[in-house]
């Protein structure tokens, strides 16, 4: 069973407020949702017709149950998320004051289960043999998640596609230096890196986009994008440059906008569309992702990108 997408790192429970622009304290009633970046990214795949999976942990609790029926319902394999006993399913709340300034408030105490995955437990066949295997920085913020991590990747040995999303979250990291020595190793193993100007900085030392992605393609990698806001979105492989402006909309939630771009870019990749129409969609799909409350169940299918974006050309 092999998996066109398979996915390592957070998941929880989404819980967004249903008034906008309203602070915690005076919210009155919330939305439910599946959430956590990889989870997230395996959902979008999915929404782009591609067989996709998750490796995580929940807690055994309601909220546990939650996830798997939903991961189910929205087209993700569940067989590699498992419980914890005495630890709960982390929940995650926000605030949304759109256009650009969603405070998150991350509840994973005393420590989240998806960074209990155990490097004994890994289904190392499925990892090497997944079409594209996708990781996020967060999974290297303590162990034994960590040794997990480079488990999989000494396991599938830098084959095409091993995505490293840079996905760099201060509150996760008792240090920013911390988290640039495992980046860095992590490097080594992946063909893909995905972050923005921040979390590029944090990967290789440099801001400047252009500067950024050079650095990437200089560690081995076969592809660097990084993401810069207003600016839209730059691609670079050793033969290619690649500039897409950003889809305009108007965006009510910008968290869930990277995930989708995210399982589009899978999506593109796969598809072996050229470089420029694989950003141009998975723009468009985060876009589309941002117009829109939630974030796993707001992932758009192929059919709504390409609607937006006038055709396939």
């Amino acid at each position: 069973m092999v998996d066109d997408v398979l996915t390592i790192g957070r998941i929880g429970v989404d819980l967004y407020p249903l008034q906008l622009g309203t602070h915690l304290e005076d919210v009155t009633s919330f939305g439910k949702f599946l959430g956590g970046s990889a989870t997230n990214v395996a959902v979008a795949a999915a929404r782009h017709g591609r067989k996709t999976a998750v490796i995580s942990r929940t807690g055994n609790d309601p909220f546990g149950t939650f996830i798997h029926r939903t991961l189910l319902e929205l087209g993700v394999d569940d067989r590699f998320v498992t419980p914890v006993d005495g630890l709960p399913t982390p929940i995650t709340f926000c605030e949304i004051f759109p256009p650009d300034n969603f405070p998150l408030y991350f509840y994973r105490f005393p420590k989240a289960p998806d960074l209990v995955i155990n490097p004994s437990e890994l289904d190392l066949d499925a990892i090497r043999d997944a079409r594209i295997y996708w990781s996020t920085v967060t999974g290297l913020s303590a162990e034994p998640s960590r040794s997990a991590h480079f488990a999989a990747w000494e396991t599938r040995g830098r084959k095409p596609i091993t995505v490293l999303d840079l996905d760099y979250r201060p509150m996760f990291w008792a240090d920013p230096s911390e988290a640039h020595e495992q980046v860095s190793r992590a490097l080594e193993y992946c063909t893909v890196a995905v972050g923005n100007r921040e979390e590029c900085e944090v990967a290789v030392g440099e801001t400047d986009p252009d500067k950024a992605a050079q650095a990437l393609l200089d560690r081995g990698l076969e592809l660097a994008v990084v993401k810069q806001g207003p600016r839209g979105t730059l691609a670079r492989t050793r033969d290619e440059r690649v500039e897409v402006p950003p889809f305009p909309v108007e965006v009510v939630n910008g968290l869930g906008a990277g995930d989708g771009f995210g399982g589009a870019l899978c999506h593109g990749l796969l598809s072996g569309w050229p470089l420029e129409k694989i950003i141009r969609f998975a723009n468009t799909a985060g876009a589309i992702v941002a117009s829109r409350l939630e974030c796993s169940t707001a992932m758009p299918t192929t059919e709504e990108v390409f609607s937006q974006l006038g055709g396939e050309a």
